[in-house]
């Protein structure tokens, strides 16, 4: 018997041909990468490379910092 379980290995959402860029004002997307209770979602969950969630990190941060996106949700 082979494998009994076996997992699709998942590929970055960033990367690729028409790949969203990454936008400290496009609210809509960075809402997808935090959650419910406010908090940035991790990569092994999202499957966003390194570079990306870095990248989504701070763009998430600074649209917190400017007031588009809430620090904790009540």
């Amino acid at each position: 018997m082979a494998r009994a379980f076996f997992r699709r290995r998942k590929s970055c959402p960033f990367s690729g041909k028409d790949a969203p860029k990454i936008d400290y004002k496009d609210v809509r997307l960075l809402q997808g990468f935090v959650s419910e209770r406010g908090k940035i979602v991790p990569s092994r969950i999202t499957a966003v490379s390194s570079k990306k969630q870095r990248e989504l990190a701070k763009a998430i941060k600074r649209s917190r910092h400017i007031g588009l996106l809430p620090y904790v949700v009540k």
